[in-house]
């Protein structure tokens, strides 16, 4: 009887060795590392990108240049030019020749057309671009449009160090009993965890908000949102930049439908805003 109680004993130990030798991540025996086939190529570095906004000129989209005029008379609706052959609203970069200012403005149809300068010129337009009132200028109008770019690559992430190498001959040995009873555990806790389903978005108007006008001084931007919000409704004021001009746009709404629109876009015409028109923000 005690022979084989230590032939069982033996039996075991020959069996515990065999299995710490050829573990994961272990050499049988003390072999030798680097042998082939081994892995020693580092993790593949994961770049993210983040996307940003920028306006680029769009000469396809509307191009000119010709004389402008500001008759000195002062107008409604921040920077804005108008001209003739324009068929849709446009924010535009406006150029003046003469001294090399430029502002960001709206570009409009001009309705009536009187004889001179071809490019009607709004006073904040005129101010800002350095015209003298009733004397013409040679001004450029481009369109602009927003593009995405992606100027700076995150860094890649380290990679985690490794684990520690168990020291050759430490065996720790878990019981069973605590494995299976963890394991039933999480099932059991993952079975009664409830789906989560994706939340639906809510569906929303395409051009929900109507500009009001682009301001170069702020306090003229502030002066027209107060205007709106005086005639009841929401006016909101935005800072923006481009091309190194920073400028005032002026917007109200939103509206949540196209009816809620349209009386939007009556109400600001109705306070003496004629270029007004839908955008999406």
């Amino acid at each position: 009887m005690t022979k084989a109680r230590i032939s069982l004993t033996v039996a075991v130990l020959a069996t515990g060795l065999g299995l710490a030798g050829c573990g994961e991540g272990g050499l049988p025996f003390g072999a030798a590392d680097g042998g082939e086939g081994a892995d020693t190529g580092a993790p593949a570095a994961e770049v993210s990108t983040r996307l940003v906004e920028r306006d680029v000129e769009a000469p396809d989209v509307f191009s000119l240049t010709d004389q402008g005029l500001w008759d000195g008379r002062p107008s409604l609706g921040g920077v804005w030019v108008a001209d003739a052959s324009v068929t849709s609203p446009e924010r535009v970069i406006i150029r003046n020749a003469a001294n090399g200012k430029f502002v960001i403005g709206a570009l409009f149809r001009r309705e009536r057309v009187s004889p001179g300068p071809r490019i009607q010129v709004s006073s904040e337009a005129g101010a800002a671009l350095g015209m003298l009132a009733g004397q013409p200028a040679a001004l450029s109008v481009i369109a602009l449009r927003r593009e995405e770019v992606a100027p700076v690559a995150a860094a890649a992430a380290a990679p985690e160090a490794a684990p520690a190498a168990t020291a050759p001959g430490a065996i720790t040995a878990t019981p069973l009993a605590n494995v299976t009873g963890t394991a039933a555990a999480a099932i059991a806790a993952a079975e009664a965890a409830p789906t989560a389903r994706p939340a639906i978005a809510p569906a929303t108007l395409t051009q929900a908000y109507v500009q009001i006008g682009i301001f170069s001084v702020e306090a003229n931007a502030n002066r027209a949102a107060g205007q709106i919000r005086a005639a009841g409704l929401g006016a909101t004021v935005k800072n923006e930049s481009s091309h190194g001009k920073t400028f005032w746009r002026v917007i109200a709404g939103p509206a949540a439908n196209a009816a809620d629109r349209g009386a939007l876009l009556a109400k600001v015409k109705s306070l003496g805003y004629a270029d007004a028109y839908a955008v999406s923000n």
